[in-house]
């Protein structure tokens, strides 16, 4: 649809955001749906001028990448629960001025996660206790699943998981758990180190559901693994465009094109795409 002088404008907001492939994916759904607007990418040193930025300029959605996803929070006019039990907000919506926070980086994984099993009753392994781990553990949980925390760094797991009430444990003891989901959000698998993997093939079970957070290069050295051994595998894409989906109807009210949205994701990243270089899931 041609842009007019009142055309919507929506915008990621991080540092850096070059690399962000959300314009590629949100500006391809608008075109699918034949909606007027334009996504673009703004790089941000000084996020309370930004945020001016946002409501004096009417932007209508914004998502917000590393380093401002906490930041940004205490700027907003509204923070849902969502995005308050996380710690954290990537969707910004420009409701008439008001600026209201949520966070679908969760949701984009436990949605990723449906296209395959269901959650509900599900004995789930979360590798890693940064930010990420944070959201998906939420997300999952709060969708039934029996959610363990496990990391290299035995103290972060503990306090996260105490502080969202689940059981963790030592990468060591991975294997106990028996877990019938593992998810990996650390970003282990990326380049400069991307033949690595953050747990050895033996942990893995044929029956086992396995997904990576790392979408660069689409099958890393775990699911690469994981699908030899004959497990059901999700690679890190599906995350960034349900997130992203879920963005795109928040601020339009449209049912999200996922299918077109991934294939532009797709695209994006084929220059770029090789077997030993990876990139971590920053939208």
């Amino acid at each position: 649809m041609p842009m007019q002088a009142n055309s919507p404008v929506y915008a990621v907001i991080g540092d850096p955001v070059a690399h962000s492939l959300s314009p590629a994916m949100h500006n391809r759904a608008l075109a699918a749906c034949g909606l007027p607007g334009v996504y673009v990418g703004f790089r941000v040193t000084d996020l309370p001028v930004a945020v001016a930025g946002i409501r004096a300029l009417g932007i209508r959605g914004v998502s917000v990448t590393i380093p401002h996803k906490v930041a940004v929070m205490p700027l907003l006019d509204e923070i849902d629960d969502t995005a308050r039990r996380i710690g954290a907000v990537n969707t910004i919506s420009n409701e008439s001025g008001v600026l209201k926070g949520t966070n679908t980086d969760g949701l984009g994984a436990l949605k990723a996660l449906e296209t395959v099993t269901a959650v509900d009753g599900r004995r789930v392994a979360i590798l890693g206790a940064g930010g990420a781990a944070r959201a998906v553990a939420w997300a999952l949980s709060n969708a039934g699943a029996k959610v363990a925390l496990f990391n290299r760094t035995v103290p972060r797991a503990a306090a996260l998981a105490r502080q969202m009430n689940l059981e963790w444990g030592r990468m060591d003891n991975l294997a106990r758990w028996r877990a019938e989901i593992l998810v990996n959000t650390t970003p282990v698998g990326m380049a400069p180190d991307a033949g690595a993997a953050p747990v050895a093939a033996a942990i893995l079970d044929p029956a086992m559901v396995v997904m990576d957070i790392v979408y660069n290069p689409l099958e890393t050295t775990l699911l690469a693994a994981a699908r030899r051994l004959g497990c059901t595998t999700v690679d890190g894409v599906q995350m960034l465009v349900f997130q992203g989906a879920a963005q795109f109807e928040r601020w339009t009210g449209v049912a999200a094109p996922v299918t077109v949205m991934r294939q532009a994701v797709i695209e994006a990243l084929s220059p770029t795409l090789t077997h030993r270089h990876g990139q971590a899931a920053v939208f």
